[in-house]
């Protein structure tokens, strides 16, 4: 594989992430960063938050548009 081909993964990727980000900012807007199962652990200065509820809700979401798009 020669720089192209490095070039072209780059692209893909930084795409990839561009989508992602721009859905994760509209999932924000519908209120959907408050789904139950989402966990948030405060201690002092330290927040840690742990999207379980959105992951289950994506992954399902993702493998429906899979099953769909992608079955011969």
């Amino acid at each position: 594989m020669g720089l192209e081909g490095l070039g072209k993964i780059l692209i893909g990727g930084a795409v990839v992430l561009l989508v992602a980000g721009v859905l994760m900012l509209l999932l924000s807007r519908f209120g959907l960063e408050r789904l139950p199962g989402n966990l948030v652990f405060r201690r002092g200065n330290a927040t840690v938050y742990l999207p379980v509820g959105l992951m289950i809700l994506i992954s399902i979401v993702g493998t429906i548009l899979l099953n769909v798009f992608l079955r011969r």
